[in-house]
């Protein structure tokens, strides 16, 4: 139970991490091209996975062999999900990109409960629809009006939740694959996004030193750290609390974004708090922790103390 705790607690640092997401893209300005951003950033997470096998010594070679299925699905989850994101953002309104692609936190919750030894609980299911109202409430505040012209990209956004919440719970089938094969993913990923950044944009290298710090803050936290914990975190912890908990994430956001003088607060993201908070501690409340208290009894003169479970 305790090697649970831990590894949802690690898993937890994946969503403070992305929660840096906003403010650190606002840093880059937005003049670097979607594809050449996430190669850099990718590649920047690769070099801190270099860091971390040399310093133990080796250069990460051994975890090069890893079974097809494995490549796929982290492959496919890295360079998959942010693919299709911004494919939809260039098909369909921001606004409507992110409430669809926001649903892979819900889609954890459902989809974990077809895992071996696992089940559907209903604190879960409650707290992240909780939770859903609150992120779609943030990310809503500039109003979001769907239109079947948009649909192509709503499938994507779409696509974008299934790919996510689908790698993340799979990722339980390869628990024996150790995080560090992540560095190789996170590799191939640089490589592939460097193709599609070859292909259709053009190259931006003329960045200050704002800019830089942005892109290695990003390679290293929401793209570097965070998908590293995140795979011990779905791999070892309670992936339903952890698909609950990552509605955090814009909501992190938001508040650096206030902190930082990028952002003004407004009602709707106090109800959106109060939506995310409420719907976090309604998962994480255990209905044997809130069911289950001690009775003290004491035994005449003796003092003799019993404990009793109600």
């Amino acid at each position: 139970m305790a090697q649970l705790h831990r590894a949802t607690f690690i898993g937890s640092i994946s969503i403070v991490l992305w929660g840096t997401l906003a403010l650190l893209t606002r840093l880059t300005d937005g003049i670097i091209p979607p594809f050449q951003l996430m190669a850099m950033t990718f590649t920047v997470a690769f070099l801190l996975m270099c860091g971390r096998w040399l310093s133990l010594g080796h250069l990460g070679l051994r975890h090069l062999s890893q079974s097809p299925f494995a490549w796929m699905l982290g492959v496919g989850g890295y360079f998959g999900y942010h693919f299709c994101y911004f494919v939809a953002m260039t098909k369909a309104p921001a606004v409507e990109v992110s409430l669809l692609a926001y649903l892979w936190p819900l889609l954890i919750v459902l989809f974990s409960a077809l895992l071996p030894n696992e089940s559907l609980k209903t604190r879960h299911l409650a707290g992240a629809l909780i939770a859903l109202e609150g992120c779609w409430i943030l990310i809503s505040i500039d109003s979001a009006e769907f239109s079947s012209e948009y649909l192509h990209g709503y499938l994507m956004a779409l696509s974008c939740a299934f790919i996510w919440s689908g790698y993340s719970v799979a990722s339980r089938l390869v628990k024996a694959v150790p995080t560090d094969a992540v560095g190789w993913f996170c590799a191939v990923t640089a490589l592939l996004a460097t193709a599609c950044h070859l292909a259709w944009e053009q190259t931006v290298w003329d960045l200050d030193t704002r800019q830089w710090v942005g892109v290695l803050g990003l390679g290293l936290g929401p793209v570097g750290i965070a998908f590293f914990t995140w795979d011990h975190g779905v791999k070892h912890g309670n992936l339903q609390l952890l698909g609950v908990l990552a509605y955090a994430a814009p909501l992190i956001s938001v508040l650096l974004l206030i902190v930082a003088g990028e952002a003004e607060p407004n009602w709707a993201m106090f109800w959106a708090c109060i939506a995310i908070v409420g719907g976090s501690a309604v998962a994480g409340i255990s209905r044997k922790s809130w069911f289950s208290r001690k009775v003290v009894i004491n035994d005449g003169e003796a003092g003799v103390g019993a404990t009793i479970k109600e």
